[in-house]
């Protein structure tokens, strides 16, 4: 591979807490909150740096996130383990997004900044969602090949990709032409930033980009672009139903064995 290999990561800085708090259109609150890279985002760096170590010698991983400010924490540690460079969607008019449209943004800033890349890798799902929508619709708008669930790289060359993917009911090899999009289905990553490591985070500069910088239709961005709303949002109350036995307790238990469906015990 003589000229650059280009990975694209995207990552999402999500609530480190279960106290979360809902706007009045029932979308997390993000600002204030003590927040952490999703953890399936952490696998997708973990990938993106083994290739670059292990699979291609001249390759530069460019590491992106949509979100509040405060989200340049979160590229700043994507630095730290590994990233080359990092950018920042930061508008308020991506306020609101659903994956839609946050699929759409993401796809505006890979055709506008990095039309040249070679490989993007993200998460299987954010914590915070659990939808596994935005990567797969982005794969669509980029009309790229897209391997779900994968769970390891067997090979890559300058023109293809073979990945192991995986679901509840099969395994799977699949070999994709590049460009193309993985979603890493791991959480966590082993690998700790060296001192030199973080130090080069903190100085490296986050570039930020609106929604102009990435020519994006402000119909198909934020609450204008996303036609899925949340309806309600509350935390759920986990309850059990106890029952104390004092006495006679073998003909309780086939009681409640009984009233609740079973059979003879």
């Amino acid at each position: 591979m003589d000229k650059k290999f280009k990975i694209l990561v995207f990552i999402k800085q999500v609530p480190d807490t279960d106290d979360i708090k809902w706007t009045e259109n029932n979308t997390i609150q993000r600002e204030g909150l003590d927040s952490i890279i999703n953890p399936y985002d952490l696998s997708a760096i973990q990938t993106a740096v083994e290739i670059k170590k292990y699979r291609v010698k001249n390759a530069e991983i460019i590491a992106a996130s949509m979100g509040p400010a405060q989200a340049e924490e979160a590229l700043k540690q994507a630095i730290a383990l590994g990233a080359d460079r990092a950018f920042l969607l930061c508008d308020r008019k991506f306020s609101g997004s659903d994956t839609l449209a946050t699929a759409y943004t993401l796809s505006r800033f890979v055709k506008e900044k990095e039309p040249d890349f070679n490989l993007i890798i993200c998460g299987q799902q954010a914590i915070d969602g659990d939808t596994a929508q935005t990567p797969a619709s982005m794969a669509e708008k980029l009309n790229i090949p897209h391997i779900n669930g994968c769970k390891s790289i067997e090979e890559l060359t300058d023109n293809s990709i073979t990945a192991i993917s995986e679901t509840k009911t099969s395994i799977s090899k699949i070999k994709a032409e590049l460009p193309a999009l993985l979603t890493i289905d791991a959480k966590g990553t082993y690998i700790q930033p060296r001192i030199n490591d973080y130090i080069r985070s903190q100085d490296t500069k986050i570039i930020t980009l609106t929604s102009g910088d990435i020519s994006a239709d402000k119909e198909r961005t934020g609450y204008a672009g996303s036609p899925t709303y949340v309806k309600k949002a509350y935390r759920a109350m986990k309850q059990r139903k106890n029952t104390i036995i004092e006495e006679n307790y073998i003909e309780a238990i086939k009681n409640e064995i009984t009233s609740a469906g079973g059979g003879q015990t």
